[in-house]
C-alpha cells in the first residue's frame, strides 16, 4: 500500500473531491459502499456541521444509501428504544417526505455529488466516482396510494425500506405487536411495484414473517441494510429495542439464498464496541450465510453527541475495519465484496428488474 509521504512526494494529492476518492492518499483502493446511513435524523441538525462529501471522502465511500427517515417526526426514544408518540394526518408524512428529499438534493448539489440512478451510476461508483442512493426508512409516506411508488421512483428514490418504529398500511415491524399477520394486500402490491420499477427492496425492521413473505413474492433480491445476527435468543417485539431489532440466522440465510445481503451496524449496544470488534463479526457474518452476503450498514448520523456508536463517527472508521483486514490478510477479494461489491451488484439487480 502506497504511504501518504509517498503519495504526496511521489502523485501529489489532488483537490477535487472526485480526484480524492480516485487517488492511493491515505488508503488503499478498495472502495466502501454503506446500505444504510442518515445525516438529517435529527430534524434540528444542521446539514452544514456534517457535510456528507467530506464524510465520504474521509473514508473513500464511494456508494452511500442516504435514508430519510420518513416517520422521525412522529417518534422519540424511550427506555426500550424508538417509538411511535404521535399520528400523522393525511398528507402530512408524504409532504415530509418531500421536503426532506428536497434538501438532500440540495445539500447533494452543494456537495458536488451524484445521485444513483442507474447501473451505470452504481459502476462509476465502485470505480471510484462517489454517488448517492436515495432512500427511504419507513413507507408510512405511501398512505395506501400506490402511485407514490413511482412518484417516488421519478423523484429519484431507488431504495425502499418497508417499514420503522411506527404504524402502517405495509407490513408488520419488529419492535412493536404484529397486527397484519405480515404484509397486507397494499404491502404485496408495494413489493410488486418496487420489483416493476427497479427500486430495492429493504427488509430491515420487518418481522420474519414479512421477509418470508416478501422472499416469496419479490422476483429481484432483497436487503436488510442494518442490524445484526442474533447470536441466540430469538428475537421478539417486547425485547428491549437493539434486541427485538436483529435478524436470526435462518432469516439471513434465506435472504441470502435469494440472492440478498445483510448489512451489519455499527451500534456499540450490540457489542460491535471497536474497530476490531466490527471487523471480526463481519468475517463471522460471511462465515455464516457467505461472502457474497455481507455489507457494510453503519446506521451513522452524524451527530457527535450519539454515543451509541462508541469508536465509530465516521467512514474514516470503518476504513480502519478495511485496514484492519488487510492486514490480516484476509484475501483482496472477499475484502472486496464486503467493503462494497456486495451492495452494489444487489443494487444493481434491482434496478435491472425496472
Amino acid at each position: 500500500m502506497i504511504s501518504r509521504r509517498q503519495c504526496l512526494i511521489g502523485m501529489g494529492c489532488a483537490a477535487t473531491l472526485a480526484t480524492s476518492f480516485r487517488s492511493a492518499c491515505g488508503h488503499s483502493q478498495v472502495h466502501l459502499a454503506d446500505m444504510h446511513r442518515h445525516l438529517f435524523f435529527n430534524r434540528l441538525a444542521s446539514k452544514e456541521a456534517q457535510p456528507m462529501g467530506a464524510s465520504m471522502s474521509a473514508g473513500g465511500a464511494t456508494l452511500v444509501a442516504w435514508a430519510i427517515t420518513t416517520d422521525v417526526l412522529w417518534i422519540a426514544k424511550g427506555p426500550r428504544g424508538y417509538k411511535q408518540v404521535a399520528t400523522p394526518e393525511t398528507g402530512q408524512t408524504f409532504g415530509y417526505f418531500q421536503r426532506e428529499l428536497a434538501r438532500i438534493k440540495a445539500h447533494l448539489l452543494a456537495q458536488k455529488l451524484k445521485a444513483a440512478l442507474t447501473t451505470d451510476d452504481v459502476d462509476a461508483a465502485m470505480d471510484g466516482d462517489p454517488h448517492v442512493v436515495l432512500a427511504t426508512e419507513g413507507s408510512v409516506f405511501l398512505e395506501e396510494d400506490l402511485s407514490r411508488v413511482q412518484t417516488a421512483f421519478d423523484l429519484g428514490i431507488r431504495h425502499i425500506q418497508l417499514v420503522h418504529y411506527s404504524g402502517n398500511s405495509v407490513a408488520d415491524f419488529q419492535t412493536e405487536e404484529p397486527k397484519h399477520g405480515g404484509l397486507t394486500a397494499f404491502g404485496r402490491d408495494v413489493v410488486r411495484e418496487c420489483n416493476r420499477l427497479g427500486i430495492l427492496i429493504d427488509l430491515a425492521h420487518c418481522t420474519e414473517q414479512v421477509v418470508d413473505q416478501v422472499l416469496e413474492i419479490s422476483d429481484a433480491p432483497v436487503i436488510w441494510s442494518h442490524s445484526s445476527i442474533a447470536p441466540g435468543a430469538r428475537p421478539h417485539w417486547s425485547m428491549i429495542g437493539w434486541k427485538a431489532r436483529q435478524l436470526t440466522l435462518d432469516a439471513a440465510r434465506r435472504i441470502a439464498a435469494r440472492g440478498g445481503v445483510i448489512g451489519l451496524w455499527a451500534l456499540r449496544i450490540d457489542a460491535a464496541h471497536s474497530v476490531s470488534s466490527y471487523a471480526d463479526r463481519m468475517l463471522l457474518m460471511a462465515d455464516q450465510v457467505g461472502e457474497d452476503h455481507v455489507a457494510f450498514g453503519s446506521d451513522f448520523t452524524d451527530n457527535p453527541a450519539d454515543r451509541d456508536f462508541g469508536e465509530f463517527r465516521s467512514y474514516a472508521d470503518l476504513r480502519k475495519v478495511v485496514d484492519m483486514w488487510e492486514t490480516k490478510r484476509i484475501p483482496e477479494r472477499t475484502i472486496r465484496k464486503l467493503a462494497g461489491q456486495n451492495y452494489a451488484r444487489v443494487l444493481k439487480r434491482a434496478m435491472a428488474r425496472g
